[in-house]
């Protein structure tokens, strides 16, 4: 045992270029929301309304920043010369799929920021993060050195959390971090656990479907040997899930202590599944599943209510989850029968809060999608950078924030406004002062 723990969530700042551009191939809301109009401040004040909700249930919250928006360098790198502004229109002009890349707001999805094994499963006893490289999608192929450096400004006692260097960005080691992790343990978070880690195809494997298998088994074996992980068991996400549109396992699976809840159509082998977790959690704690069959709710609804991509979590002082749905879970009956029927079963979840955060789910991401779940011991939870340590002041400083900050619409063609990337700096550069993060944090800054 390592003492008293809790399980806390970093939650991703939706960023001032939240817009609706399709690059997620695979990703059936971002394929069909593809060219409409956003509203950036809309989306982070609904991210910021989850986490204050989190935060009243007694979930420690902390706050991740967005990334630098339009990412000029990635477009000079692409071969655009000149000013910012004679970059921004050619590559608006002759290659906007370019210019969408660098302008993706894709960071905000927490889940993929990093893979995270607790310093009661790890090697040497320190939490330890990967960040992962997300190569196969061009946009957010951008993001791991930025996230690596948000990382290392959340956690910065390196005593206690080790920040790994992202998997190399190579084909064989496509890693989508956490979205393809779940954590198991007994009921507290301060008790060892087992890692479940989910991958999609081998390295080197034609892939017979249409839509990409992101996660190699090869990443997950990786980072499972640089964290020294005690008690990994490995599953195969389903060819069936994946077709269906569950570019992660997230989209059809979530687990939080003892607890895994997951689609029936989730994994290959779930027969195997369960037993290989039931053998590494022998001794620890007895796993409970919670499996919704195909007739009780289709692969097809399960995917577009993003039932399982809700957060389970366990406020303090109670004995029972707390299933955070997304509201088109609520709208939608068959799903939200199932939410009913185990919050009434007297069962390991109790109850079912419903959160809005439309514009994230119509961009492909839902309550899951948004965070990055951190358990730590009260010792590492003292030693987070307290400036981005979620609360009601925090939360009006940010409101406040987003209100002046942002704007109430935008298009992917909005990306080659120069006035835009000009706001997006602003913005970031108040936020840095905001969080703690100092004046050196975002490439604009240098």
């Amino acid at each position: 045992m390592i003492g008293q723990a809790v399980e806390a969530n970093a939650d991703g700042l939706i960023g001032p270029t939240h817009n609706f551009a399709g690059l997620a191939l695979g990703n059936l809301a971002a394929e069909s929301n593809a060219g409409r109009v956003s509203n950036p401040r809309g989306a982070a004040l609904e991210g910021l309304a989850k986490m204050r909700r989190l935060h009243d249930l007694g979930v420690p919250q902390f706050v991740l920043p967005p990334h630098e928006r339009v990412d000029i360098a990635f477009l000079r790198a692409c071969g655009f010369g000149g000013s910012e502004s004679a970059v921004l229109e050619a590559a608006a002009r002759t290659a906007p799929h370019l210019l969408a890349a660098a302008g993706s707001a894709s960071p905000m999805w927490a889940a993929n920021a990093a893979t995270v094994t607790p310093s009661a499963d790890s090697g040497d006893g320190r939490v330890k993060l990967t960040p992962a490289n997300l190569l196969t999608n061009l946009h957010r192929s951008l993001e791991a050195e930025q996230t690596g450096r948000a990382l290392h400004r959340l956690l910065p006692d390196t005593s206690r959390f080790d920040v790994r260097q992202p998997l190399p960005a190579q084909a064989d080691f496509a890693d989508e971090g956490a979205a393809n992790h779940v954590r198991l343990s007994a009921a507290r978070a301060g008790e060892p656990g087992v890692e479940l880690f989910v991958w999609t195809r081998d390295a080197g494997e034609l892939w017979a479907g249409t839509k990409p298998g992101r996660q190699t088994r090869q990443a997950s074996e990786a980072v499972v040997r640089g964290h020294g992980s005690r008690r990994p068991v490995f599953a195969r996400q389903s060819a069936r899930a994946v077709e269906a549109g569950a570019f992660h396992n997230d989209v059809v699976c979530v687990g939080s202590g003892p607890v895994l809840f997951f689609h029936e159509h989730a994994f290959e082998d779930r027969a195997g599944l369960e037993r290989d977790i039931r053998r590494s959690a022998s001794g620890l704690f007895e796993p409970e599943f919670q499996v919704v069959p195909e007739g009780e709710l289709s692969l097809a609804d399960a995917v577009s209510t993003y039932l399982f991509n809700s957060m389970l979590v366990r406020p303090p002082g109670t004995d029972r989850f707390t299933l955070i749905a997304p509201v088109e879970v609520r709208d939608h009956a068959r799903a939200r029968a199932v939410a009913e029927r185990l919050t009434s079963a007297n069962g390991a979840i109790g109850g079912v809060d419903y959160v809005d955060v439309r514009q994230s789910m119509r961009n492909g991401g839902g309550p899951a999608c948004l965070r990055l779940r951190l358990a730590l011991t009260v010792d590492e939870l003292a030693a987070v950078n307290p400036a981005q340590r979620f609360d009601a002041a925090l939360h009006d400083r940010l409101n406040g924030w987003v209100e002046r900050r942002y704007r109430d619409h935008l298009t992917p063609a909005d990306l080659a406004d120069p006035l835009l990337l000009q706001e997006s700096r602003e913005a970031l550069d108040e936020l840095c002062g905001l969080l703690s993060l100092g004046t050196d944090f975002y490439p604009f800054q240098r």
